[in-house]
């Protein structure tokens, strides 16, 4: 059974999809939502492999033109020169502003291609199409898109929405567990900041066979925090910032490992775990909290421990975090679990 959401931003509202097998027939759907010819697929080698020709049959099927990019995976490729490369590609596929382009992979793809549409001709159409959990859960909602920098995880982007967001839970079958595990990251986040039912019922299905029982009402449930969020903050300069729970210290340490040691969502684990453990020193947070989180992400297969690196490394990244305004850092903490609030004092916490 298909669940719909509806992102309600004025001339920048879209609907989110959410039913298994929907790649099948995603061609048609986008032919109701795209009056044009030309389609641009960016994706990864790991997902071309597995679900492209799915796609291509389908869109051409409703006698589309299509062109295929494929890049290399991991978020090394989520960089100015990766874009350079994308945009070469878009050339000479001869894209105008009236052409659409989708993304077919997890985060990455999706964000440096929805940057990519924002900024090519000055932006052009794009729908996403997420393979991994954490873009479902996450990352292909809200309109956030971006590249790195050396000095830092998406410090040059935009919010530019898609016209779609189509989700077949079912790709998730050929997931591999650690990037499984690197999703449900984002979803304990979920319930740690604003959803109990879901932090609990995450809790009583340890298993990834009985967490894919539940996995359609996941998806949406956590999309639909996210939808509200968007919707009330827009431009993340309020209480949409509570999705960075745990992503200070998450993104600091990609930083420091140049992106090459713990992946997105086992960094954002360590995260919320030590950044609990933190505003419980200072009494901000309910007592046994961080012990709560610590439960849910070791039973998930997920590590709360910093990796060996240097503090100074570590508290410079975090320094360079994009929810710094000023002199004031931004930090999201927890008072209990599923209640999460915006700490404007942040630097305190990492002199303790």
């Amino acid at each position: 059974m298909e669940k719909q959401l509806n992102v309600s931003l004025g001339e920048n509202s879209y609907s989110i999809h959410i039913k298994n097998g929907l790649l099948v027939d995603v061609g048609e759907r986008i032919k109701n939502i795209y009056q044009g010819n030309k389609i641009f697929v960016l994706t990864d080698h790991n997902v071309h492999a597995k679900y492209t020709k799915a796609l291509l049959f389908s869109l051409k099927e409703e006698g589309f033109a299509v062109h295929v990019y494929s890049q290399e995976p991991g978020e090394s490729s989520k960089s100015l020169s990766q874009l350079q490369k994308i945009y070469e590609e878009l050339l000479r596929f001869s894209m105008t502003r009236k052409d659409l382009l989708i993304v077919l992979g997890g985060g990455v793809v999706g964000d440096i291609g929805g940057f990519a549409a924002a900024t090519y001709l000055r932006g052009i159409p794009f729908i996403q199409i997420p393979t991994s959990l954490l873009a479902q859960v996450d990352s292909s909602v809200g309109g956030k898109v971006a590249v790195d920098l050396p000095q830092g995880k998406n410090l040059v982007g935009n919010f530019y929405h898609p016209k779609a967001v189509f989700i077949d839970p079912l790709v998730l079958s050929s997931l591999p567990d650690k990037f499984f595990r690197d999703g449900m990251a984002e979803v304990i986040k979920y319930g740690c900041i604003k959803d109990k039912c879901l932090f609990d019922l995450i809790s009583a299905n340890i298993e990834r066979c009985k967490i894919m029982k539940h996995i359609d009402e996941i998806i949406f449930r956590c999309c639909d925090l996210k939808r509200q969020l968007v919707e009330e903050d827009e431009k993340d300069i309020g209480n949409r910032m509570l999705l960075n729970f745990g992503h200070t210290i998450g993104h600091a340490i990609e930083q420091v490992q140049h992106y090459k040691g713990l992946s997105h969502g086992e960094a954002v684990a360590v995260g919320m775990y030590q950044i609990t453990s933190k505003s419980e020193q200072l009494g901000l947070t309910e007592t046994g909290t961080a012990e709560k989180i610590k439960t849910i992400l070791l039973t998930h297969g997920l590590s709360v421990e910093l990796p060996s690196l240097s503090f100074g490394a570590v508290r410079a990244a975090i320094m360079n975090d994009k929810k710094k305004m000023g002199d004031q850092l931004n930090v999201v903490l927890l008072k209990k679990i599923g209640e999460s609030f915006l700490y404007k004092e942040g630097r305190t916490l990492w002199e303790i």
